[in-house]
């Protein structure tokens, strides 16, 4: 199964499973009230500020509706990407469950921008039509694009001016900011971000994410919608204890680093390669490429990977914290030879 088909295919890290194994001893208050959560809590302020207020579920789709939920009333929507993950890969959950309407837009990077949002707007105040609330961004995209500090203010700035809040889906929100060699904070709440959805399970955990309120005042009730929602967990040390060793020191920037630096590695040797096109700039964890025609199903043979978009051909290639540099130069090797002997044209 080793391959480039997902971050969420990578094992645990070991001072995760170490940190699990730890906490399993003796009895511990259940629903979060622990030493371990309280610890994690204590963690999330220190990255996201004092003022943050966390909550740790299960999953990142449950992340999302949680923020979305707190956000949102019955009559209001959430302006995203087309491509944005709440838009395409959470099975219509944000509308079923969180029962807000999703207002996507067509970005070729699957970033946002304030004229993005902009246009989106012509009915603010008329009873007739949803009203929007919330701009969800992804950070990292689902193209491997980032936003960088001054692009999230610039949203902030635009969407508070407006009246709407600025939620970021965080998913890999580590690769970002190990990418940008700036401290998580720096693209969420001095940025002006109201929510996080903080992503462990990509980075590095077995399962968890944590919903970050960058302003306590959305975060009111918000642990009885999390009950709600499905997503309070009753031996909560566990899950805890995973962001205690993410967070406690550099793993969480180390993990990210790395897989950072091997989408990198992997694009450099790519990018020359007769055939082979990189579509999107490679900005985190992820690669995106046009290969000759009939390369991907040949490659797919030993290699697991996802064909992203099958009109096109383009497929989506990504790193983890365990991806080695072997593994990136074995696949690059292999491509080469497809592309070395692709008939002259193609």
């Amino acid at each position: 199964m080793k391959g480039f088909a997902s971050d969420n295919y990578a094992p645990a890290h070991p001072q995760v499973l170490a940190a699990v194994a730890e906490a399993n001893t003796g009895h511990a208050v259940a629903y979060g009230a622990d030493p371990w959560t309280a610890r994690a809590e204590a963690l999330l302020r220190e990255h996201f500020g004092e003022q943050a207020v966390s909550f740790l579920v299960f999953n990142g789709s449950a992340a999302n509706v949680l923020c979305l939920r707190a956000l949102c009333r019955p009559w209001e929507s959430v302006i995203c990407a087309a491509q944005a993950h709440i838009n395409v890969d959470e099975g219509g959950a944000p509308e079923r469950i969180a029962g807000v309407k999703l207002q996507a837009v067509p970005t070729l990077d699957a970033k946002l921008t304030p004229e993005h949002v902009e246009w989106q707007l012509g009915r603010l105040g008329d009873e007739h039509a949803v009203q929007p609330r919330v701009v969800s961004v992804s950070q990292s995209t689902e193209l491997g694009t980032r936003y960088s500090p001054y692009e999230l203010s610039a949203l902030a700035h635009f969407a508070h001016e407006r009246g709407l809040l600025l939620h970021v889906d965080g998913a890999r929100l580590a690769n970002a900011a190990a990418a940008l060699d700036v401290p998580l904070r720096a693209i969420a709440t001095d940025a002006g971000v109201d929510a996080v959805s903080f992503g462990g399970t990509k980075n590095g955990l077995m399962l968890g994410e944590a919903v970050v309120f960058c302003d306590p005042a959305y975060a009111d009730g918000v642990r009885y919608l999390r009950k709600q929602t499905l997503q309070l967990a009753s031996k909560g040390r566990f899950l805890a204890a995973q962001f205690v060793a993410l967070l406690e020191g550099d793993l969480w920037r180390r993990n990210a680093a790395h897989a950072n630096a091997m989408a990198a590695r992997l694009a450099a040797a790519l990018g020359d390669l007769p055939g082979v096109r990189l579509t999107q700039p490679v900005q985190a964890n992820g690669v995106f490429a046009l290969l000759p025609p009939g390369a991907a199903a040949q490659l797919q043979r030993d290699w697991h990977f996802y064909t992203w978009d099958e009109a096109t051909g383009e497929v989506r290639l990504m790193c983890s914290w365990d991806t080695t540099e072997d593994e990136v130069d074995a696949f690059a090797a292999a491509v080469a030879r497809i592309c070395a002997s692709a008939p002259l044209g193609q």
